[in-house]
């Protein structure tokens, strides 16, 4: 079973519940950004630097979309997610 499968199947399980407390959001917030986030790198990282080495063959516009535009984006918005549920995951005072 991948690590993917068994991050849903434990996402699903906690989700079944009555009453959604503070400690289950924090409980699964730090389930995505422990067990899916490196997951999604990976492939995020991947998928950048494949269509960072075919932006030299390619011209006018597609060349910076894929030299720039697509990994800026696609990295930023993992980039902030990230960010984002991990301050979340901070004491509250």
């Amino acid at each position: 079973m991948s690590k993917w499968t068994e991050v849903r199947d434990d996402i699903v399980k906690t989700l079944k519940v009555d009453e959604v407390t503070e400690e289950l959001k924090q409980k699964v917030t730090k389930a995505i950004v422990d067990e899916a986030f490196p997951v999604i790198e990976e492939a995020v990282n991947k998928f950048s630097g494949k269509i960072r080495e075919q932006a030299p063959t390619e011209t006018g516009w597609c060349r910076i979309r894929d030299g720039i535009v697509l990994p800026l984006v696609i990295e930023g918005l993992l980039f902030l997610a990230k960010t984002a549920l991990t301050k979340s995951l901070t004491e509250k005072v």
